[in-house]
Order: structure tokens, then C-alpha cells, then sequence
């Protein structure tokens, strides 16, 4: 039962509506920042605007791997920190009545792959169809915007939340998640935490996700003319056969008895991806080198340090293999090293996104465990707060053309506004 007054749900609900070209707009900008891995400033930058727009101060917060490596959610990473701080802004209420609250969003995206495959340029959003499409148009930059003119809504509407409401915008959600769990530790804990993170094909509500382990894998073999190839070890197809063993290990973590009861139903929940090779230096010499990056999924139930542990393992073992005579194996991890974990959907910051949707949009968020992951992690196993992480239907993210739903990315922001209004509770502007 909602404790909102209803000429208040009425005037914020107005004011979404009102803000919907404006969202657009934001959600464009936002769009056109090309920030992938390591180029995230000048995304970073608008989003500093945007609290700057709704009269927050924002704010930076480094991520120190130095302060942070001791923490369990702490990945290895992958490029330096330097010029890419994170940015936070907090609204202070007159008066503290209600539960505070975090709204998180991350800025990074992954890289466009094959440019030419696009429909249109990837950071130049185009909007048709009644859906937005550009690299990180769903994953998640919506969900940022929907962040930022949540609030705008209800000052529009006369109103302010009734509590801390906090704005993380952070970097590496894609690869290793320490520009959140560097904004988790630097700032007060809240009540409970929002992530608009993007959606599936519909609307969703994500109940479990699954950990991830980047690893890095780099053979050395011996280098000969292709005459005398029998004489060498190709270090290309010696990456291949250690491919196939980490193929076979997925195959294994895919039987019924490995899988948590929170993923029955999902199919093929443990993903390993091979999404990086490097190596060979001429068509007519046998590669001394090969390099294989990896993300091996780990399963609910099982701890990262476990599936790192069974890793190492199976790469010793791989390297021991007779076709392997003679070359060098060598095993890294840089990136992920993340847990899984479940949002329990009883809690009362879920059950209050659920309900509203369901009120605004007219239908129910589907309820999914998936075989990747969020930043919702870091909240829900290291600091005990709720979370609720939900977001717009999209489609093709990672992939080509990916584009997110206008209409279900407007529904999120009026979801935000209301949940916010409802558990922050309201007082009029100040």
C-alpha cells in the first residue's frame, strides 16, 4: 500500500512526462561520449553536469587499487586510474524523516567491434522505431539518465526526498567493478540501493547473477619455417587445444549437479568466452607466441577463489599434455575476479520497483537469474544492503546495433521517481 499522496504521485508522474524530451536529449549526450575502457572522462564529465543540472555538488572519488586490494571484491586491473575518477553527488534533506538510498549507474561501455557492421556511426545516436540505439544507449547509459531525471521529476513537481539520496556514476562495470566498490567504501552506507542496469529483451528484474574470472593465457612455442614446421611447436594451435580443454571444463560445469537451484531453468548458466587472441608474426613461419583472453562464468554456490584454484589446475595439467612439448604456458588473471550472488526479491526496496512498474508500466518485470553480472554485487556481499537492480528492454548489447526501448527506458524513470518519493519520502523543495 503506497503512503504517497496522490496529488504528489500525480504531479511527479506529470513531470516525467513533461522531462521526456529532455530525457531523450540527455540520454544523446550521454551516448555520444565513446567511453570505453580507459577513455571514460569525458562521460564521466557529463554526468557531473547532470548533478551540477539537478543542484548537486558533484564530486570525485579515485580508485586506488593500493587502498583497495586487500578488500574481497577487489579484481586485478587491467589499465591505470589516472584521470578517470568516479563521480558522486548527495542530496541532504531539511529534515531526515525517511530511508536513505543510493542510485548507481556505471559510464563505461564495451567497444563497438566491427564499426562497419552498424547500422549508423556507434556514438552518434540515432533515435527510430521508438528505440535509441548507440553503443551503451541501454547498457546502461539510460539507466543513468533515468537516474538524473527521476530527481528532476520531483522537484519539478515542488518536491525533494526526505533522506540521503546518493549518486554514483562509476567505471569498470564491464571488466572488473572497482570504480563501484571504490564509491561503496568511500561513501555513508544507505538503506538500500537502485541499479537501472539494462534489461533483456524485456523488462526485467534480475533475482541472481552469476561471478566471472578474466584469465590470460599465453603459450610460447618454437619458431621454425614452415618447411621445417614438424620441427617446432606452433603456439596458435597449442592455444587452440587449451581452448578445447576450457570447453570440455564448461561442458562440466553445466551438468544439473553443478548448477544452483537459483539457475534451474536457465540454459548453458556457466559461459566460458574466448574474446581475445593475440599471436603469429608470419604466414610462413610457425607463431612463437599465442595469447588467449577468457571469462570463465562461476556458478552460485562456488566462490571465485575456487573456480581461480580449478583454473590453475587445469592449465598445469593442460601443459603437461605431449602436444605441448616444448613450449611454455603461462597463466595470468587481470580483470573480474567477481563473486555471484542472489538479490533477495523479498526485500522491501524490490518488492516497492516491482509494484510500482507493474502500476506505470502496466506490466509485471520478469524475473531473471543471469549468466553475467553488476555492479549490485559489491552492495548486497560486502556491505548487506538491498538492492534492487532492474532495467529497460533492450537489445544487441555487447553486440551490433544495440539499442534500448524509449518507451520502457521512460517507464524506469518514472519507477525511480515514484520508489524514490515512496521510500525516501518527500518534503516540499527547499
Amino acid at each position: 500500500m503506497s503512503t504517497l499522496d496522490p496529488g504528489a504521485r500525480r504531479a511527479i508522474l506529470d513531470a516525467v512526462q513533461a522531462l521526456e524530451g529532455e530525457a531523450v536529449a540527455a540520454l544523446e549526450r550521454l551516448v555520444r561520449c565513446p567511453s570505453t575502457l580507459g577513455h571514460e572522462a569525458s562521460a564521466l564529465e557529463e554526468m557531473a553536469q547532470n548533478y551540477a543540472g539537478i543542484g548537486l555538488a558533484p564530486q570525485r572519488v579515485a580508485t586506488r587499487p593500493e587502498a583497495l586490494k586487500d578488500h574481497p571484491g577487489f579484481s586485478p586491473p587491467l589499465v591505470s586510474y589516472e584521470g578517470r575518477d568516479n563521480v558522486v553527488a548527495t542530496h541532504q534533506p531539511r529534515e531526515k524523516k525517511g530511508r536513505s538510498l543510493v542510485l548507481q549507474g556505471h559510464v563505461d561501455v564495451v567497444p563497438v567491434g566491427a564499426e562497419d557492421l552498424w547500422t549508423n556511426s556507434p556514438f552518434e545516436p540515432v533515435v527510430k522505431g521508438g528505440r535509441m540505439y548507440g553503443r551503451g544507449a541501454a547498457d546502461m547509459k539510460a539507466g543513468c539518465i533515468s537516474n538524473v531525471l527521476a530527481f528532476r521529476a520531483l522537484a519539478m513537481a515542488g518536491l525533494q526526498p526526505a533522506a540521503e539520496v546518493q549518486f554514483h556514476s562509476v567505471i569498470e562495470e564491464e571488466c572488473t567493478g572497482n570504480g563501484a566498490l571504490a564509491c561503496m567504501m568511500a561513501m555513508p552506507k544507505c538503506d538500500a540501493v537502485i541499479i537501472p542496469e539494462t534489461g533483456v529483451s524485456f523488462d526485467t528484474v534480475y533475482a541472481a547473477e552469476v561471478g566471472a574470472i578474466w584469465a590470460w593465457v599465453t603459450v610460447t612455442g618454437r619458431p621454425t619455417h614452415v618447411r621445417d614446421m614438424h620441427a617446432g611447436v606452433n603456439a596458435i594451435e597449442a592455444a587452440y587445444l587449451i581452448s578445447q580443454r576450457f570447453k570440455e571444463y564448461e561442458m562440466a560445469m553445466n551438468r544439473a549437479e553443478n548448477i544452483h537451484a537459483a539457475f534451474h531453468g536457465v540454459n548453458h548458466p556457466v559461459n566460458i568466452n574466448f574474446g581475445t587472441v593475440q599471436g603469429g608474426e608470419w604466414n610462413s613461419s610457425v607463431p612463437t607466441r599465442a595469447k588467449i583472453g577468457l571469462r570463465v562464468g562461476v556458478m552460485l554456490g562456488r566462490s571465485a577463489a575456487q573456480v581461480k584454484g580449478e583454473i590453475e589446475a587445469l592449465v598445469a595439467e593442460i601443459a603437461q599434455d605431449e602436444k605441448l612439448r616444448g613450449s611454455q604456458v603461462k597463466l595470468e588473471f587481470q580483470g573480474f575476479m567477481a563473486e555471484a550472488c542472489q538479490f533477495d526479491q523479498k526485500e522491501p526496496i524490490v518488492q516497492l520497483v516491482r509494484n510500482t512498474f507493474a502500476d506505470v508500466a502496466g506490466h509485471e518485470l520478469r524475473e531473471v537469474a543471469i549468466p553475467a553480472l553488476t555492479d549490485g554485487r559489491f552492495f548486497t556481499l560486502y556491505q548487506g544492503t538491498p538492492v534492487a537492480c532492474f532495467g529497460p528492454e533492450s537489445d544487441s548489447v555487447h553486440g551490433i546495433d544495440e539499442s534500448v526501448s524509449l518507451a520502457s527506458f521512460h517507464a524506469t524513470t518514472r519507477t525511480i521517481a515514484l520508489s524514490m518519493a515512496e521510500w525516501c519520502g518527500v518534503e516540499s523543495k527547499a
